[in-house]
């Protein structure tokens, strides 16, 4: 029988250009990506990568993969990994269902799911049972500038690479209205206001939102997880999108009837095992997933092949920026908004171990 040989958490912090270089209201404030890649290296000598979500936390992420999660998997069968993944969140609830715990989950899932298609010869795609596609639509997610004139600056020159989709970050009403005149008629737009707006705030700016035609508005309130109010909102004529901050299928099964589209993230919600989970129940629900994935390590190579396998998928997400180096060998980049699904095996991702070793954090 083929067991988990070791568990390993490399903790990395890359820095990004945003494109602009003009004035802005307030000092930049994101320069870094912060994230944990997971070795799982089996006893037959396989080894399989997992990304674990960890923006601004990832020496926290870190401790929860070596600390909590591979104590508990070291010798384990590799055979049953949604089994494994149910039985670790069952012994981990004490430290919180969600958040950093599932996080950690979600990067042990991953990569045992790139081992099992490597050890079967086959991308995570075919090995999922087969691909329906090998390239996949992807939209220009920008960083929030705040400014108008940069809103209008960085998104004409996403629309003019290509992008069939352009989403902001903007909770301004001017910002987004730039980013509509800098894009046009012809090409989707939507903001992510990062849960922002109480649900009175964000009844009046949807509806100031609407003339703009946005393809939808995503996390509008917070809590994020106030679903009723967002069942509330998506009655306003504007579609909405959440799910960046829901983790496992249970929750959403509460959000997905709540917005038009669901937005699983592979290194948040559970890994390959319940974005399966969740993008099942959207079907179920006549919604079309729309993956959160602005990450550049294994995560954003398992969200291709998941794209890649599921029988409908929406817009993949790219994070559109310019990072120091490329976390892994090969990457497949956007070329006029669509995006080549590596033919593998496992999810393609062979990292480049100079830039691990040069981004490393101590």
């Amino acid at each position: 029988m083929v067991t988990i040989k070791s568990v390993d958490a490399i903790a990395l912090r890359m820095p990004f250009d945003d494109f602009y270089a003009g004035p802005r209201p307030a000092p930049r404030g994101w320069t870094h990506f912060e994230t944990v890649l997971v070795r799982v290296e089996s006893t037959d000598g396989a080894v399989g990568w997992g990304e674990a979500f960890a923006y601004s936390c990832a020496r926290a992420v870190h401790a929860a993969v070596t600390e909590m999660v591979a104590p508990l998997v070291a010798g384990r069968s590799v055979e049953d990994i949604p089994a494994l993944n149910f039985e670790l969140q069952k012994r981990l609830h004490i430290q919180g269902r969600y958040g950093i715990t599932i996080f950690a989950i979600s990067g042990l899932d991953i990569a045992l799911w790139d081992l099992a298609a490597k050890r079967a010869g086959k991308s995570l795609a075919d090995h999922l049972g087969g691909a329906h596609r090998d390239r996949l639509p992807a939209y220009a997610s920008l960083v929030r500038y705040g400014a108008p004139g940069a809103v209008e600056e960085i998104a004409g020159r996403a629309a003019a690479e290509g992008y069939p989709a352009v989403k902001l970050h903007e909770p301004d009403f001017d910002c987004v209205a730039a980013g509509r005149s800098a894009v046009g008629a012809s090409i989707g737009l939507m903001t992510d206001v990062n849960c922002a707006w109480t649900e009175p705030e964000a009844a009046a700016m949807i509806s100031r939102l609407k003339p703009l035609d946005m393809m939808w508005v995503e996390e509008p309130v917070f809590p994020p997880d106030d679903y009723e109010a967002l069942r509330r909102l998506s009655q306003l004529g504007v579609p909405l999108a959440a799910g960046e901050n829901a983790c496992t299928a249970l929750e959403f099964s509460r959000l997905t009837g709540a917005v038009a589209f669901p937005q699983p993230s592979v290194i948040k919600a559970g890994g390959v095992s319940e974005f399966l989970a969740i993008a099942a129940l959207a079907t179920a629900a006549g919604k079309t997933a729309m993956p959160h994935s602005p990450y550049f390590g294994p995560g954003y190579w398992a969200t291709l092949q998941l794209g890649a396998h599921l029988p409908e998928t929406g817009f993949v997400e790219f994070l559109y920026t310019r990072p120091d180096a490329w976390i892994g060998e090969n990457i497949p980049l956007p070329e006029a908004g669509h995006i080549a699904v590596p033919p593998g095996p496992g999810i393609g991702f062979t990292p480049d171990a100079a830039v691990l070793d040069r981004y490393r954090l101590s």
